[in-house]
């Protein structure tokens, strides 16, 4: 993520909230503005795959939906983390039962995926802001150390290689995925 210096002076969130979506897409933290990284191949094809299969264990019955790409404001910040997954009792909707377009609440499951030249402190940093505003799982994947850095709100970052299997939501009853199947994702 970089700061974006050009970007009209802004006094609040509100303001940044009126302005164009950019892109990439930029983020609002601390009242400063941040541009994401444009995606490479590994991180667009992860962030792909990932939301379709935590979509084909979540839809059928409810449990859970991921959105890619979707701007939550929460807790003063406004992020675009790569994937969001709400448990399906709390995904926003509105009167017609649709998805509310303004999201307002932390997601339940927050993935972000590493993409060369990113800070992986910015984006450790977003995951556990997001825990502290009430999510309950994050991942950081790195396609190219092929590890996955697990956070939760009750204990220290664990980092998962290889054969491991990395915790999901916990919704997700029955359903267990390893590091190797995140990044068997990436081959044709």
């Amino acid at each position: 993520m970089i700061r974006v210096s050009d970007a009209p002076k802004i006094r609040s969130l509100a303001e940044f909230l009126e302005l164009p979506e950019t892109e990439p897409a930029c983020e609002y933290i601390d009242g400063r503005i941040y541009q994401k990284v444009m995606p490479q191949g590994k991180h667009s094809k992860l962030q792909i795959e990932l939301a379709s299969a935590i979509n084909a264990q979540g839809k059928p019955s409810q449990l859970a939906y991921a959105f890619t790409e979707l701007r939550v404001t929460i807790g003063g910040r406004s992020l675009v983390p790569d994937i969001s997954v709400f448990n399906g009792s709390r995904i926003p909707v509105d009167e017609r039962g649709e998805v509310e377009n303004q999201i307002k609440i932390s997601p339940d499951w927050l993935i972000e995926i590493l993409s060369p030249g990113q800070s992986q402190t910015r984006v450790m940093d977003d995951i556990i802001f997001c825990l502290n505003q009430g999510t309950e799982l994050g991942w950081f994947v790195d396609p190219q150390e092929r590890l996955i850095m697990v956070f939760r709100g009750d204990r220290l970052p664990s980092v998962k290689a290889e054969s491991e299997i990395v915790p999901v939501l916990s919704c997700f009853t029955g359903w267990d995925i390893s590091v190797n199947q995140v990044f068997d994702l990436l081959m044709f």
